[in-house]
């Protein structure tokens, strides 16, 4: 439990409260009022509530103050916020009847909205050029304005409308296994009409609708090759200048290029992207740490273990690590694991050794969702107990294989998973002779190697490649084959 001690480094209860949320996010409110106010009195509690009103109402303005011209966050925030700054001034300046300067700011805010293609934005201003005109009794400009305003209600429509169906599509692609299932039979319908949209209002929002349900549709297909081209072909169209640079988010196409390779079983060529894209991501967003995962799973796929670790390394140096979701933490500590499974750190001593092991017991062996990390999860606990030679619980881990096999991995898309099991299964069939199992196991692993992976709504997540982890296990073995306990201890 972290004990705070403010009283003399802090004289002001703000500065007090700021620095015990900073140095323990997890403490108590209990704890902050005993630091600040000594005792922790019903008195003190709403004291406190009201400091936390005073200091949250501070930092929310300085929002204001955000740069966000950095081109490693997304781009279209800046040109946003600055529709939406002057936006905010003129409604200002026309409250107070400074027609003149409005007019100006607002002719000045409408083209921004045009370049930007921020729609909503541009009806936003016309609304209030037509009032203007209107309160001045100017018919030409107010008729011209209208007409403006008219062409992009409608435009508006069909964004909308565009949006809504998308929004429709991406709730359920990230909902449970069946509700991806069911998407997948209605995605080309909503895609034909996502492009029907777009042929009528040709506006990047009715693009990027578009865009973005091709890859999903693609994705849950499997059909990855394609996810490539269709980012290789978005990245060309915005190098040639077709796309509007003031939009296009050229990071979640970095990002889903990425991805395609690492599932579509290109590493190596994907590793060599990731290290080029790295730099458009700012290490401060969220964004930085769903791209660096698919980084790592690429150097690990292309078996550069040494590269992976230096990854981590990087990756558990951000300030932001420690406060990301318990489930990212969890997927991390999956993949450090691993990691230091395959190439363990130089000059390993028992203390860290423990803590290896520690990690690997404790991790989740089951999640509701049928689908991620669950084989995953129990091939590392079964691959650390080789290398203990635990014959128990080697078996063990074996047998909550073969149940979860039953239970979960009973369609088609779950073949590769499948074929890796029953390759773990040889090792018990022949007992534990790596030479045995390795001939009995050829038909299996060559049936592995020309099964494509699924798509993502169906799959268990290889950290390392199957074939690749097929090796390891028979490495393990011929090192020395699991005991019983009592023997070892005979």
């Amino acid at each position: 439990m972290p004990v705070l001690d403010l009283h003399s480094r802090q004289p002001n209860k703000e500065n007090q409260l700021v620095a015990a949320l900073t140095s323990a996010p997890e403490v108590t409110q209990l704890q902050v009022v005993k630091a600040i106010y000594g005792k922790p009195t019903a008195a003190n509690t709403r004291a406190l509530q009201k400091l936390q009103s005073r200091v949250r109402t501070k930092l929310l303005n300085h929002l204001y103050f955000l740069d966000h011209s950095d081109a490693r966050h997304l781009v279209s925030r800046r040109y946003e916020l600055e529709c939406l700054d002057l936006l905010h001034k003129v409604s200002i300046l026309y409250a107070e009847r400074e027609y003149k300067l409005t007019e100006r700011l607002l002719q000045r805010c409408l083209r921004l909205c045009k370049l930007g293609e921020f729609t909503q934005y541009e009806v936003q201003c016309s609304r209030m050029l037509r009032s203007l005109h209107m309160e001045r009794q100017q018919p030409i400009p107010y008729k011209k304005v209208t007409k403006t305003l008219q062409k992009a209600q409608q435009q508006l429509t069909w964004e909308d409308e565009a949006e809504q169906l998308f929004a429709d599509t991406q709730l359920a692609l990230n909902g449970s296994v069946a509700a991806r299932r069911a998407v997948l039979t209605v995605l080309p319908e909503r895609i034909a009409q996502l492009e029907a949209l777009h042929r009528r209002a040709r506006s990047f929002t009715t693009y990027n609708m578009v865009y973005r349900a091709r890859l999903a549709y693609e994705e849950l297909q499997g059909n990855f090759q394609e996810m490539i081209r269709v980012t290789s072909a978005a990245a060309k169209r915005w190098r040639d200048g077709k796309l509007n640079a003031r939009r296009f988010d050229l990071r979640f196409n970095h990002f889903v290029s990425i991805y395609a390779y690492l599932r579509g079983r290109q590493p190596v060529q994907g590793l060599r992207l990731a290290e080029e894209y790295t730099r458009d991501f700012h290490p401060s967003s969220s964004n930085w740490f769903y791209f660096q995962e698919h980084h790592v799973l690429l150097a690990l796929h292309a078996e550069q273990y040494e590269r992976a670790q230096e990854l981590m390394a990087v990756i558990m140096k951000n300030p932001a690590y420690i406060i990301q979701r318990e489930a990212a933490l969890q997927r991390w500590d999956l993949y450090r694991a691993y990691i230091d499974f395959v190439l363990p750190p130089p000059r390993t001593n028992a203390a860290r050794y423990r803590q290896l092991a520690q990690l690997v017991l404790q991790l989740p062996e089951y999640s509701r969702d049928k689908r991620g990390h669950n084989v995953a999860i129990l091939v590392l606990q079964l691959l650390y107990f080789l290398r203990e030679r635990n014959l128990e619980a080697v078996l063990l881990r074996l047998e909550r294989l073969r149940k979860y096999q039953q239970r979960h991995l009973y369609e088609a898309t779950t073949i590769r998973s499948r074929l890796f099991l029953r390759l773990l299964q040889l090792i018990v069939e022949k007992n534990f002779d790596p030479g045995q199992a390795a001939d009995r196991g050829k038909t299996l692993l060559q049936q592995l190697s020309d099964t494509p992976p699924p798509g993502n709504a169906f799959a268990e997540v290889e950290i390392i490649p199957y074939e690749h982890l097929w090796e390891l296990v028979l490495k393990l073995l011929r090192e020395g084959v699991p005991v019983p306990l009592t023997a070892e201890l005979a």
